[in-house]
């Protein structure tokens, strides 16, 4: 009989096959920085297994899934952030106009609201 705890696990495979489907269906590329996207999709994989949803490796969670919507990856403020500086805030996701410029990403301002409200 299966542990009910690891039912629902991901792995790297699965985890770095869901930042190539988002890439793709929104028409963006992963960072070319191979170590840097392996450590970005191991998060993915990190926080689905402890919190059941893909939320961004580069911002804290709120705990659920209710309060971190904004944020599960692709995060609600990566097509601004990619139609704005060509990469999102983790920089994980790229234009393609970004990628063929050859420039390197930059830290952006954090656009999640602060204070959040609590719920």
């Amino acid at each position: 009989m299966s542990d009910p705890s690891t039912l629902n696990q991901k792995d790297t495979m699965q985890a770095e096959t869901f930042t190539v489907m988002v890439a793709s269906k929104q028409g963006w590329l992963v960072t070319p920085d191979t170590s840097f996207a392996a450590d970005l999709v191991e998060g993915l994989k990190k926080n689905w297994n402890r919190y059941g949803y893909f939320l961004c490796p580069c911002r804290d969670t709120e705990g659920n899934r209710a309060a971190d919507t904004d944020v599960i990856c692709p995060c609600r403020y990566a097509k601004e952030d990619i139609a704005e500086f060509g990469h999102c805030y983790c920089s994980l996701y790229w234009s393609p106009a970004f990628a063929a410029s050859g420039k390197e990403p930059s830290g952006l301002s954090e656009r999640r609201p602060w204070p959040r409200s609590q719920t």
